[in-house]
């Protein structure tokens, strides 16, 4: 069976471990590496990915996830990002059903196990790459490079670059992605394993590489590329070609190609298989996404938007230069890159311009030497190597589609593999070079030991969004994102104020910024500054026409200010954006009731309860006008519904009480105001009714106490003081009429 020259293990001054111990060290590094992350939260886009899709729920058909994208969004919607990743949605499916709900911490499991799982195939998969495809007589596959391979493996299961992948959920895709492509890998391997009959080659794994490449990219995209890199492994390791050779004959139209090992092995062939099964892949996929491109902003990917082709091309450099530092360097690490984190180069006096000249200069020097060198083995070392670092990133490089992201840390999972090969074939370089090997081993240890570090302290910033927005700060301060979720973070939290400042500091780095905007303009509205906060929202809405919350945003802070007709030109606007929009239809209900347009008003209200059924405030405006206005059949048969929908809801429960009090049926209501009162026993307002109930079904004793304790709870009450005086006297009243 074709080979590599067994040699790089001889001059790689390492450890030698049996295979089984090999992998257990590189499992436990690697879990320890990301074990804190375990019981981290659901953080940044885990919220779109899981939280907030439906496609995780029983109620989601399961054919469903096949039309839809990663986000839960139909892939036919002009707002899809086409990112088709069913098979890992099915996974967050799964977690979601065994455990009964939104914890993270299954989530996590999964992700840490995974990488784990993946870290330790990398052994096999480096000892191939490194050390050659060999089988023993008894079919066994040779490790012949245990040393670099176990290097090579630590190197990959410790880089900290891996971090957003492991440590933050949606990183999912690509360690499944990662997954099955190094199992295709693996079983293309396997094709070469000589049979009994004496073929040369099994059709039967081609073809099971091919399906694993396929399950690869159905758990995210960059997973077909592994078919590419097949083909270039049996080129280069099982038929030994020279490239340089193939193409000079190529060149001058030598007709001896069946010598330089074409035709040689059934190459052609398998290619062929494996090109037809490529393409057979994405027209499947293109049959179901559609023919639309995905829909991006110019804040996602601002050098895709350039006018200027240069322009284009010099940021794409600089774009692909970066993610070679992070390989190198992975010491800052920010979970977003976009919003002015990395400013155009736009003229050649950008001094950045000299990342641009280290990259291809290496890049340059490395493709000489793995077409020129006359060493057989360096050449394939370094085509394999520069291989798995080109090819499973060129989805990401912008050449054939434009990508939602300028630098994005997960992308580079894959060709880290590359990255990995390359530094350990310069490590035995150096070894065989270096008189003290000891020394350059040690130091190749202080890197796996800082590696280990970095990704420890690197896992625990993942745990909670304050924790990971706050370490972008120093990362990309220009990053308006960066700013606008520390913002949103601090707001959920309650801390308006600080919120403010990140809000401002968001909007001033991007003046088109919407999202900042219409934050920050809820947060104005809330604080009651609703001038300042109608400009913000009516320049986000200038900005994005199609912008439907900031048009409801807008509409809210109008009828605020009493500008009504004003205010529902702008939430039909919103719906007219957003067709299902119930909290849209719920504050248009709340303008048209101030209007004293009452059927417009339960129409309304209507339509958000038809859109979310379990929207409670919208059923409960309804209780409560039919209620007002005297319709207490009416208001009896809606609150009824409601219930019945959101069964274990105190506030509907309170309101239906109201209605079946004034409708004298006391026993029905007494029986929900007291289990309304359970739900939330520290509501004045419940005792408060409760007590009247009791009022006027004579229990004056129990009404009492209720009158009592609603005071107790808000002494401020409206109403409960004066029912309560007029109580007392009642009772006094009696007391005489008794002692007469």
């Amino acid at each position: 069976m074709a080979q590599m020259e067994p040699n790089l293990d001889h001059d790689v001054s390492w450890f030698l471990l049996p295979s089984y111990w090999a992998k257990m060290v590189v499992a436990l590094i690697s879990f320890l590496c990301f074990a804190n992350s375990y019981d981290g939260d659901f953080v940044f886009d885990d919220s779109e990915a899981i939280i907030n899709n439906k496609d995780l729920r029983a109620e989601t058909p399961l054919g469903d996830l096949w039309y839809h994208d990663f986000w839960g969004s139909k892939l036919s919607s002009n707002t899809s990002h086409k990112s088709y990743r069913p098979l890992t949605v099915l996974t967050f499916r799964i977690n979601y059903l065994f455990a009964g709900g939104f914890y993270p911490v299954g989530f996590h499991v999964i992700n840490i196990i995974l990488h784990c799982t993946i870290s330790v195939l990398m052994v096999d998969v480096f000892s191939i790459l490194l050390g050659g495809l060999q089988f023993s007589n008894k079919g066994r596959r040779l490790n012949l490079a245990p040393k670099s391979s176990l290097l090579a493996a630590l190197l990959f299961a410790v880089h900290p670059v891996h971090t957003e992948c492991v440590a933050g959920i949606v990183g999912r895709a690509d360690l499944l992605c990662a997954l099955f492509f190094l199992l295709s890998f693996l079983g293309y391997c396997k094709a070469f394993k000589e049979s009994k009959e004496g073929h040369t080659f099994s059709v039967f794994w081609v073809l099971v590489s091919v399906v694993l490449g396929a399950i690869a990219m159905l758990c995210k995209e960059q997973g077909i590329t592994i078919l590419g890199l097949n083909a270039v492994f049996d080129a280069l390791v099982i038929n030994k070609i020279n490239l340089l050779e193939l193409i000079r004959k190529l060149l001058y139209k030598d007709k001896s190609l069946e010598n330089a090992g074409l035709l040689r092995k059934g190459l052609l062939f398998r290619i062929t298989l494996l090109m037809c099964g490529g393409a057979g892949i994405l027209y499947i996929r293109w049959r179901i996404m559609g023919t639309g491109p995905p829909a991006f902003t110019e804040v996602d990917n601002p050098a895709s938007f350039a006018d200027s082709l240069f322009v284009r091309a010099i940021n794409y450099n600089y774009y692909y230069s970066l993610n070679a530092w992070l390989l190198l360097c992975p010491w800052w690490l920010c979970f977003d890159w976009s919003m002015g984190c990395i400013p155009l180069i736009k003229s050649v006096s950008d001094w950045r311009i000299i990342a641009l000249a280290a990259l291809w200069f290496c890049l340059i020097g490395l493709i000489c030497q793995a077409l020129c060198s006359e060493d057989s083995h360096k050449r394939r070392i370094l085509t394999l190597g520069l291989g798995f670092l080109i090819i499973p990133f060129l989805p990401a490089s912008n050449l054939f589609f434009r990508v939602g992201f300028v630098v994005a840390e997960r992308v580079i999972y894959l060709p880290s593999i590359g990255y990995c090969i390359l530094f350990t074939y310069g490590f035995s370089l150096l070894s065989k070079q270096a008189k003290k090997k000891k020394i350059l081993a040690v130091a190749v240890l202080g890197i796996l030991l800082i590696n280990v570090m970095r990704c420890a302290l690197r896992s625990s910033q993942w745990r909670s969004e304050e924790q990971l927005f706050r370490s972008a700060l120093s990362v990309c301060p220009l990053n308006a994102k960066v700013h606008y979720n520390v913002g949103k973070n601090l707001a959920d939290k309650g801390n308006q104020s600080a919120a403010i400042k990140y809000y401002r500091e968001a909007v001033r780095l991007n003046p088109k910024y919407v999202h900042a905007m219409n934050n920050l303009g809820n947060i104005l509205k809330e604080r009651n500054e609703l001038h300042e906060a109608e400009e913000l929202l009516s320049l986000a809405v200038q900005i994005q026409p199609d912008f439907a919350a900031a048009w409801m945003n807008l509409g809210i802070v109008q009828n605020s200010l009493r500008r009504f007709e004003e205010a529902e030109q702008s939430y039909w606007t919103a719906i007219k954006h957003r067709k299902k929009y119930p909290d849209c239809y719920y504050n248009l209900g709340r303008l048209y009731a101030d209007l004293n347009r009452h059927i417009d008003a339960l129409n309304a209200w209507r339509n958000a309860t038809v859109l979310k059924p379990e929207h409670s405030l919208a059923w409960n405006n309804m209780i409560i006008l039919l209620d007002n206005t005297g319709n207490l059949a009416q208001a009896e048969a809606v609150g009824r519904e409601a219930l019945e929908l959101i069964p274990n809801d105190h506030s509907l429960m309170f309101s239906l009480a109201n209605v079946l009090g004034k409708s004298q049926k006391y026993k029905e209501s007494e029986a929900l105001f007291l289990k309304a009162i359970k739900a939330n026993p520290n509501a004045a307002s419940y005792h408060g009714n409760l007590a009247v109930l009791y009022h006027r079904w004579g229990n004056l004793d129990l009404a009492k106490k209720h009158y009592e304790v609603s005071l107790k709870l808000d002494p401020m009450a409206p109403g409960t003081k004066e029912n309560y005086n007029l109580l007392r006297r009642k009772l006094e009243q009696l007391q005489k009429k008794g002692g007469a």
